[in-house]
């Protein structure tokens, strides 16, 4: 059988490894590659443990378009890219390339919602996907064919099948964005329903699974949760919608050994050279 579709969210991991490593880790030119190693030795250490048939970086928009026409304070909050990380997010589609991994992007989407397409495609064809991401709202996709590969910290890894989510959550995959509309999720800046937090927003899906359910039936909910409902209901579908990953058109990509001789060239160049070398010596084995 070959082996899972690794796909993996780039942003999300560049910016791990940006501020995880030091910034002077840097090229021949003096501009850092710190994120570009950090993720490089991720994603080389998911093919040791797993052996994908093949690898796609995903990259999109730092917020869909559509998303904020939704809700205007969806990311509002978020800091503009470091200055050191720009060169390196420029770079990324060479250098990952010469590793022979696809660099896709999603126009007008986010590379959230590229994960999730490639995981549907993958499974519709009969296959299993790894979503390398440390992003909760890619959680809705696990199923017994789809794990999420959540970063850990010190270069693990914990894989997250459905069984953590309900762990994690208290909820089904397929409920975590009626979870993220009633909880609210502040690193994309959604507040969430007045007054449900967590715990009530699992409540409520346990008893009732989903949020038209519960906004069909207000009457019979406590005061509070009601009053919530009511006065929110239409902004709590948006934050729903904007919490649910959105079909990308992009295509299941072939099988790709990882090229490690081009690798170790492409790392070289920028002065990764102990990566360099263990890249030559998976290029000889």
């Amino acid at each position: 059988m070959p082996g899972p579709l690794l796909a993996v969210d780039a942003p999300s991991l560049m910016y791990r490894a940006f501020h995880a490593l030091p910034k002077t880790i840097t090229g021949p030119d003096g501009t850092s590659v710190n994120a570009l190693l950090g993720v490089s030795n991720l994603i080389l250490q998911a093919i040791e443990i797993h052996d994908p048939r093949a690898v796609v970086l995903c990259f999109g928009e730092e917020a869909a378009p559509y998303r904020v026409e939704l809700y205007a304070g969806y990311h509002a909050d978020r800091p503009e890219m470091p200055e050191e990380l720009v060169p390196q997010w420029a770079d990324a589609p060479a250098y990952f390339g010469a590793f022979k991994w696809t660099v896709v992007h999603a126009p007008a989407l986010e590379a959230d919602d590229l994960l999730g397409s490639l995981a549907k495609l993958e499974t519709a064809a009969g296959g299993t996907a790894l979503l390398f991401t440390g992003d909760r709202d890619m959680f809705q996709c696990v199923s017994d064919d789809v794990t999420v590969l959540w970063p850990a910290g010190k270069g693990e890894t914990e894989p997250i099948g459905p069984a953590e989510v309900r762990k994690r959550y208290g909820v089904r995959p397929d409920q975590v964005p009626d979870f993220i509309a009633l909880r609210g999720d502040p690193s994309d800046g959604l507040p969430g329903a007045k007054g449900i937090g967590e715990k009530t927003a699992r409540e409520l899906l346990n008893e009732h699974d989903t949020l038209d359910a519960l906004l069909a039936l207000p009457m019979s909910l406590r005061p509070r949760v009601r009053q919530s409902l009511t006065d929110q209901a239409q902004e709590l579908k948006a934050f729903r919608q904007i919490a649910t990953l959105q079909p990308t058109g992009v295509e299941r990509p072939p099988d790709a050994p990882t090229d490690f001789a081009g690798a170790a060239e492409a790392a070289r160049k920028r002065s990764m050279n102990r990566l360099a070398e263990r890249l030559d010596a998976w290029a000889r084995a």
